[in-house]
């Protein structure tokens, strides 16, 4: 079983950035697709971007619109969301979570405890 902690939220003005980060306890890790998703108040949560294995395949929602970047460091167990150009809109509780290849969160079996990122508006 894998145990997921996210870092690196915070309140930010419209335009910045921030760099979250996932650290990932468990000696399987690499050999699971990572993601991150984001839960807003009153929304459902929803796939931000995912990252295979082995870094060969990425995927972005289409609103992250070049804003994002997933990446992740197997030696460190750990996963990346650099995000840029922060808008109010994305404001919310960012998850990580660890399982299948995929933006559905179905498709994931292992989940941190969520870390928040508010954009002032």
């Amino acid at each position: 079983q894998l145990q997921l902690v996210e870092s690196g939220g915070g309140l930010v003005q419209p335009g910045g950035s921030l760099n979250l980060s996932c650290s990932v306890s468990g000696s399987t890790f690499e050999y699971y697709s990572a993601a991150w998703f984001r839960q807003a108040i009153g929304k459902e949560r929803e796939g931000v971007s995912c990252i295979s294995s082995k870094s060969t395949h990425t995927k972005y929602a289409d609103f992250t619109k070049g804003r994002f970047t997933i990446s992740r460091d197997n030696t460190k167990n750990t996963v990346y969301l650099q995000m840029n150009n922060l808008k109010p809109e994305d404001t919310a509780v960012y998850y990580c979570a660890a399982g299948a290849y995929g933006l559905g969160s179905e498709m994931y079996s292992s989940w941190g405890q969520g870390t928040q990122v508010t954009v002032l508006s």
